[in-house]
């Protein structure tokens, strides 16, 4: 068997690709805040509602909202540190790195969670950089030290060929 060499410089993921990423991780994001706010009805069931109209408390929202920002954090930075991918992430074959190519230590993954704060200040500008950049690393990459490559695919693997047999004749006589 032989095996393809996989390349040695890692692509940096796109614009678009990361987007799409980007939108998996906030249906997770939907669906933890959700998921809290359905416990918080459950929990203290007519205690958080308005009587008058039936809309949820502002404890009960300002709860969720804190509940989402922590937990996308958590998620995020954990994620990052520990295999440089989120849920988003590695369904679309990207992965978060440092400048030299290591997995991203926690500090930086933290500091990277905080800056996109920054990259979504200025009308999401900081995102757009990814796509006009020929590194293609957005704002918060850049105040991180991160950035995103493309997952390189496994060596691929083929199969020797079947070994040809010569033909076979009968004896002569």
């Amino acid at each position: 068997m032989t095996t393809v060499p996989p390349r040695e410089t890692p692509r940096p993921a796109g614009f678009w690709i990361r987007g799409a990423a980007l939108v998996v991780d906030f249906v997770i994001f939907y669906l933890a805040e959700h998921s809290f706010r359905y416990a918080a009805y459950r929990w203290w069931g007519d205690d958080v509602r308005d009587l008058d109209t039936g809309d949820a408390s502002l404890l009960v929202r300002i709860l969720a909202d804190v509940f989402t920002l922590v937990f996308a954090g958590l998620y995020t930075t954990v994620l990052h540190a520990m295999g440089g991918q989120t849920v988003g992430k590695m369904l679309l074959g990207v992965r978060v790195v440092d400048a030299d190519g290591a997995p991203l230590p926690l500090g930086a993954a933290l500091l990277r969670y905080f800056a996109y704060f920054v990259s979504a200040a200025p009308l999401m500008m900081g995102f757009i950089m990814a796509g006009l950049r020929r590194d293609k690393r957005a704002l918060h990459d850049l105040i991180a030290g991160s950035r995103v490559d493309r997952v390189q695919a496994r060596p691929r693997v083929r199969a020797a060929p079947p070994p040809t047999q010569a033909p076979v004749t009968p004896p002569v006589a």
